[in-house]
């Protein structure tokens, strides 16, 4: 399940460069903790690896010069020894102490700017990236700034600022012990930086597959129900196996790489490094000090050539976590397509009218769905949509909503282009029921709260019973505060068709759009649910799509869309009249579904399975039923 290329996470030079970008403005934001975080661990670290040794070094020196050196002349040194490590322990606590915060406080702040930023997108952003690889790329975005602070603090700026301060000492004692300790380490840099750069390639590498496990643990896990009903479980298990060694195999290679390429040619360089120090030290009689000189020397070296040890652990942590941060960056290097104006106009509150204007409109890469389409829909008016699948009709509210942008022409909403205005506050003008409506892992509270989270408990309850949540919430365990499962699994299809129509009628917006809003309902909960929301309807604008003609027959007005062109427009009776194409479908429906077979459904008397006669009027006459809502 799920496609290859939504799993493709190879981050280029760009992504990395933004991710720290990112990164960097943490660090100069928190700069009243990024100091003392990075600088206090780097001076215990001369004090534990320079200023002690450097301490002892001079009491073997005295004790080399002096054969008769007591108690009494040693016990300065080794106060001093002692006071250093004390002195050095402090700094590294209080560091620690800030380098928590800085952690903390930047990875709070990065999963909020990875959030916002994933909000930003637009929704063909979303239908084509795992939602299970979106989660891992945007926590790991948050997540490794830790092991790229840590990363910086101990290992690089812990290390330098103690080497340049090594060399000053060394410096004291013998130039040429500098110059020969900087000559091995930048040699050591040039031979091993090439190894690196190839390694970076096997670490995207290695990053893809692990994007593309989680994507499909998730694929699959979002559709068990689908799994087991194919008895699939063995082809997921196997396509998850085949994923899994595919990156176990380039995990290792990307560690065996660093071990057996890199590492085998720092190791005889550092130990190279570490008697070219003490040589030079024996040799040149340190300036004179003699065995302090060689004792420093060896020390000093000895810390060193750890850096140099270091480098590919070093440049290992800071690519994984540049690798991982920039998989998310990556998809912020193209902007969202729907993107709020630079100078939004203001809401006016005006009527709540809808008009398309000249639209034309392609799917990605596919030919004009709309060329030219003019509809307007008067404030109040009640106006369904129908056609075969593949007409535009869903595609209309969502450009009506905005959630991709029309190619030409303008749509207006209340006299203002919706291109005009802030998404936010075009979206507060409409409650949208979709055909398959999405819950959250919430409680059924929550899920009809979602459209207003200022309403009270009594407005809440009241929409519920509006759309018969009632009928069912009451008799669950915890009523309204029974967690419904991960997009609503707990639920059934006509279950969460109500509690989204509660959510419609808890927005009580001025513009209705209803995309098969009753589709999963009963016939007796459809024509409770429709009466709730024939009362919804009065006074507001309604666009109301739907597959069943009797369910809108009473609409105002009703436009027949064919492949993306209005070839009928008016009331049912009127397109009955006509003996066009709605007249053709009315005829060739049957349960109140297009392209069915129509034996299910006639009757020998003329009436129908739904209660409305032949010509859509209702058996009943009820003034529900008349208006034909949804």
């Amino acid at each position: 399940m799920g496609s290859s290329a939504a799993g493709k996470v190879m981050p280029g030079k760009g992504s990395v460069l933004l991710a720290l970008r990112y990164y960097g403005r943490e660090l100069a934001r928190l700069r009243w903790l990024t100091l003392p975080a990075m600088l206090l661990p780097a001076l215990g670290n001369i004090g534990i690896n320079y200023l002690a040794p450097l301490v002892v070094a001079k009491l073997v020196g005295r004790l080399a010069g002096d054969q008769g050196l007591g108690v009494g002349a040693a016990l300065p040194y080794v106060l001093g020894f002692a006071g250093v490590l004390l002195v050095a322990e402090a700094l590294w606590r209080v560091g620690l102490h800030c380098l928590n915060r800085l952690d903390a406080l930047g990875i709070e702040h990065l999963y909020v700017i990875g959030m916002d930023e994933l909000f930003a997108k637009d929704a063909a952003f979303f239908h084509d990236n795992f939602a299970g690889s979106l989660t891992k790329r945007v926590l790991s975005f948050a997540s490794r700034y830790e092991e790229f602070v840590d990363t910086l603090t101990f290992q690089i700026v812990g290390a330098l600022v103690p080497l340049l301060f090594g060399s000053v000492v060394l410096w004291r004692y013998e130039p040429l012990l500098v110059v020969g300790l900087l000559t091995m380490i930048t040699f050591t840099a040039v031979c091993v930086v090439p190894l690196i750069r190839r390694r970076q390639a096997l670490v995207a590498e290695r990053e893809e597959a692990i994007a593309r496990v989680s994507g499909h643990v998730a694929d699959s896990l979002m559709n068990m129900d689908t799994v087991r009903a194919f008895a699939a479980e063995e082809r997921e298990a196997a396509e998850h196996r085949s994923r899994v060694a595919l990156s176990r195999r380039l995990t290792l290679r990307s560690w065996d790489y660093g071990n057996l390429r890199i590492d085998t040619l720092v190791a005889p360089l550092s130990v190279l490094t570490n008697a070219l120090g003490l040589l030079l030290a024996v040799a040149l009689g340190g300036g004179g000090h003699g065995v302090e000189a060689v004792v420093v020397a060896f020390m000093y070296y000895a810390n060193a050539t750890r850096i140099m040890f270091e480098f590919n652990q070093i440049y290992r942590r800071l690519e994984s976590s540049m690798t991982e941060a920039a998989q998310f960056t990556e998809l912020l290097l193209s902007p969202p397509t729907v993107r709020d104006p630079e100078a939004p106009e203001p809401l006016r509150p005006t009527a709540a009218d809808v008009r398309f204007e000249r639209v034309t409109f392609a799917h990605g890469g596919a030919a004009p769905l709309f060329e030219g389409l003019d509809l307007a829909v008067p404030s109040g008016a009640k106006l369904g949509l129908v056609g075969r699948s593949g007409g535009g009709k869903t595609t209309l509210t969502r450009l009506l909503l905005r959630m991709t942008d029309i190619d030409g022409g303008r749509i207006l909403v209340g006299g203002q282009d919706i291109s005009r205005l802030r998404q936010a506050d075009l979206r507060g003008l409409i409650a949208y029921v979709p055909q398959d409506p999405a819950m959250f892992h919430r409680t059924l509270r929550d899920n009809i709260a979602f459209a207003r989270p200022d309403a009270t408990e009594a407005e809440i309850r009241r929409a519920a019973d509006a759309a018969h949540v009632t009928e069912f919430a009451d008799a669950l365990p915890e009523g309204f505060g029974t967690l419904v499962g991960e997009r609503g699994i707990k639920l059934s299809g006509g279950q969460r068709q109500r509690v989204a129509l509660a959510r419609a009628i808890l927005r009580d917006a001025p513009i209705l759009l209803l995309d098969e809003a009753t589709s999963a309902l009963d016939s007796e909960s459809e024509l409770l649910v429709q009466e709730a929301l024939w009362r919804l309807m009065e006074g507001r604008t309604a666009l109301v799509v739907a597959h069943r003609l009797s369910t809108v027959a009473g609409m105002d007005s009703l436009v027949v869309l064919d492949r993306g062109r209005i070839v009928e427009q008016g009331s049912h009776q009127e397109l009955l009249a006509s003996r066009g194409t709605y007249a053709k479908l009315w005829q060739h429906q049957s349960g109140g579904f297009l392209d069915d077979s129509p034996a299910d459904d006639s009757r020998t008397d003329g009436s129908r399975t739904d209660g409305s006669a032949a010509d859509g009027s209702p058996a009943d006459g009820s003034p529900a039923r008349a208006a034909g809502l949804l």
